[in-house]
This record gives C-alpha cells, sequence and structure tokens, in this order.
C-alpha cells in the first residue's frame, strides 16, 4: 500500500502563481464590504435595541 503524500510535500512542489489584478480587487472588495457591514450591523443593534449593550 502506496503512503498517502503529505501536504508539506505538495505545497513544496506548487509553482509560485502571483495573485492577479481582478483577485485582488476582489479580495479588498469583500474585506471592505465585509467590514462595513459589520459596523452597519453593531450600529443598527445600537439603535433598535439599545437596552441589549
Amino acid at each position: 500500500m502506496a503512503a498517502q503524500p503529505k501536504l508539506a510535500d505538495e505545497i513544496k512542489k506548487m509553482e509560485y502563481e502571483p495573485i492577479l489584478p481582478a483577485e485582488k480587487q476582489l479580495v479588498l472588495w469583500s474585506l471592505g464590504l465585509g467590514t462595513g457591514l459589520l459596523f452597519l450591523l453593531y450600529w443598527l443593534s445600537q439603535v433598535l435595541f439599545p437596552g441589549g449593550h
């Protein structure tokens, strides 16, 4: 029975792939949207449920 390849060995064999500009933009949009919605939801919870904090 052959041994399973280890994750570290597989990662070492992978070649470097730079992040494309479209991928970078998607990551930044996702982080910005997530952060913005987090603050918006926190603010809404403060306004709608003031006694809960």
